[in-house]
């Protein structure tokens, strides 16, 4: 995969916030080097965050996003700043633009006390420098001119210092398998699955597969059998889509370890354990609670959409009872939880780690339990522990 192919939910999320007027757009052309943003003397030209998935150097993948003016005024202001709220919820590093003529207003402090509450690094930029030189700088402090260029590779220095850098890499599966080792993948191909295309936790494990030195191995659900029987020793691990889950349990030899792209995603993007301990609000429900299916990606639901269909369906199966189903994708995901009985979240394979985090945390801060697609179809399978033992720790929590 290369840069340019990076998953947006892989990439550094970079926010740019200020007041109006402030340069905002000109310092964000300045740093990418393209028009990303359309710049003009009159306040509030950015109505809507602006999004680019782009490289830059000296950082690599990223996603930068223009937002409007923080200090925008009137009911449209009003929107436009709790759309600029909502960014910040899946913003990595946050870069504060600010007039250098006009120096540090009460809106800008009132954004870094806000950095600072999300726990967000972030530098602030004082654009306009060839108008009013700035002295004094601090260390997240840098004077630029968006105009003639000055300091701008420089600013772009700072971020990719801001950058967060983990200790020891992440993975989807890899630290669990040796190298030789086969892994069995587990794919169903029917209305719902991208035309000419694999989805991309499915990729992504592959790749992570094939970074550990090991074998994998695509089937299709109805071809499992025959494939098990064609390897010569049985596979170090199963992995299916959660929609074939009750279909794969049943084919898959009990001493193999089965679990899902799903859970493996859950545990890639932090949130498996609290979507273990949600997934047992599901025997609790009762007729007319309220259950959020929610996705982080956006796409045409089409008969037997795992999300509108079949989730319902089993859950209505399982509880015995009739219950309200809300739908919500993309990056509409609801502040405001009251009413809702229990979360079903995606893998989150769209979404950055911040974004799930806070999704996450905002069902837990309104005690609304978290779970997701994986998990909830395996418990409602009965297989819940037996998909968890990848991960005995979890499996004794069932």
């Amino acid at each position: 995969m290369s840069l340019n192919d990076t998953p947006s939910g892989e990439r550094v999320h970079i926010g740019f916030f200020g007041r109006r007027n402030a340069g905002k757009s000109s310092v964000v052309n300045a740093v990418t080097g393209q028009e990303m943003s359309v710049v003009s003397d009159v306040k509030g030209t950015t109505t809507d965050p602006v999004t680019k998935a782009m490289e830059l150097l000296p950082l690599g993948p990223v996603v930068i996003i223009d937002t409007p003016g923080f200090d925008d005024e009137g009911k449209l202001g009003e929107m436009r700043v709790r759309r600029t709220k909502q960014i910040l919820n899946r913003t990595d590093i946050a870069v504060l633009i600010v007039d250098g003529t006009a120096g540090i207003t009460d809106t800008d402090r009132q954004l870094t006390d806000i950095f600072r509450e999300k726990d967000i690094p972030y530098i602030v930029v004082y654009n306009k420098s060839d108008l009013a030189e700035k002295t004094g700088c601090k260390d997240n402090e840098i004077a630029v001119s968006a105009l003639n260029g000055t300091n701008i590779w420089e600013l772009k220095e700072k971020i990719a210092a801001l950058a967060k850098t983990d200790a020891e890499p992440k993975h989807i599966i890899a630290d669990l398998i040796q190298p030789e080792d086969t892994v069995v993948l587990v794919t169903p191909i029917d209305a719902s699955a991208p035309k000419g295309r694999m989805i991309l936790p499915q990729m992504q494990t592959l790749r992570d597969i094939l970074d550990a030195d090991a074998i994998a191995v695509f089937t299709k659900e109805h071809q499992l059998g025959a494939t098990l029987k064609k390897l010569a020793a049985p596979p170090k691990m199963v992995v299916t889509d959660s929609q074939a889950f009750a279909m794969v349990s049943r084919i898959v030899p009990e001493e193999v370890p089965l679990t899902s792209f799903s859970i493996l995603m859950a545990r890639y993007k932090g949130f498996l354990e609290a979507a273990v301990a949600g997934a047992s609000a599901i025997p609790k429900l009762r007729n007319g609670d309220t259950v959020l299916i929610s996705e982080g990606c956006t796409h045409h639901r089409q008969c037997g959409d795992i999300g509108s269909v079949k989730l319902p369906a089993l859950l209505k199966k399982t509880t015995g009872s009739e219950l309200n189903i809300r739908l919500s994708s993309g990056r509409e995901f609801p502040e405001d939880l009251s009413g809702i009985s229990l979360v079903i979240h995606c893998g989150g394979c769209m979404l950055g780690e911040r974004e799930m985090v806070y999704r996450r945390k905002c069902a837990e801060d309104q005690g609304v339990p978290f779970t997701n697609y994986g998990i909830a179809l395996a418990m409602m399978n009965g297989i819940l522990r037996r998909s968890l033992g990848v991960f005995p720790d979890l499996a004794a929590m069932i």
